[in-house]
Formats: structure tokens, sequence, C-alpha cells
């Protein structure tokens, strides 16, 4: 039913009082059982990630936002990769506007664009749109930036 690392999972919450059986479920491998018990320990409500839908780099996100007492509701979705949430964990703990890149639509290279227009405070709605590809929101962005220095 459980393989060996699992069973061990599940032993390393029961030795550190965590509730288990919120975990101790054939459907979580071995790297979710950690990342759930790891946020149990930290006394996180892990009832947002601890789903088999996640995987365990996803869960590693979500629970990196709890740490930071982030909004993880925005990005804790299946249909976000882990690299996805990481850029809009990071917007968010940067006090940015993630609503104008966390969609799944944008991969995260996109994001990475548009978060970086953000902290460069230049127009990115010129360029946050799904039809251009990074390489090409990186070019739009840049030039958004040249020009804004001239400017000043």
């Amino acid at each position: 039913m459980f393989s060996k690392g699992q069973l061990i999972e599940i032993e390393l919450g029961i030795i550190a009082g965590v509730d288990v059986s919120i975990y101790a479920k054939p459907v979580f491998n071995r790297e979710q059982m950690k990342m759930i018990r790891w946020g149990l320990e930290s006394r996180y409500d892990v009832s947002i990630y601890a789903k088999p839908e996640f995987n365990s780099l996803q869960m590693n996100e979500i629970r990196t936002g709890l740490l930071y007492d982030l909004d993880v509701s925005i990005y804790a979705k299946p249909e976000f990769n882990r690299f996805q949430m990481e850029h809009i964990r990071v917007g968010l703990k940067s006090g940015l506007d993630v609503s104008i890149f966390a969609k799944p639509e944008f991969n995260w290279r996109q994001m990475e664009q548009i978060c970086v227009g953000l902290i460069q405070d230049v127009e990115v709605f010129s360029y946050a749109k799904p039809k251009f590809s990074w390489e090409r929101m990186k070019q739009i962005r840049l030039e958004l930036v040249r020009k804004k220095n001239n400017v000043r």
C-alpha cells in the first residue's frame, strides 16, 4: 500500500506530532507527503495545497507563499506550473499587481518580462499579451525602458 519512503514520511510526522491523517494516503508520493508534513510542522493551513493534483514542486511554492503570509489563493491552482507560481509569488512579495500576469495563458518567461516591466515602472499593458513571445516582450520592454530613460 505505502512505499518505504512514504512510510518514513508518515513516521516522521508521528514523531513531529502532526496530524498525519492529512497526508497518509497512497495518492501522495513521498515528496508530496514531505511538503505537507513541513507545512503542518510550521502550523500552516495546508488544506490549500494538500491535494494530489499538485506535485511536490507546486506544493513547495504554495508553502513558501504561506511562509511570507501571502495570498496564495491567487496562484494555488493546478493549471500553474511551479515556475509560474514562483513568479506570481515573487510578484506578490514585491507588492506588484500580479493580476496583470497571474494567468495560465502566460508562460513563466512571459510572466518574468511583465514582472520586470512592473518593477521598472514601464507601461506593461502594451506587451502583456499572450500572443507575444517572451523574447518579443523583452524587446518591447527594453524599448520602453530606453524611452523612459531618455525622457528623464
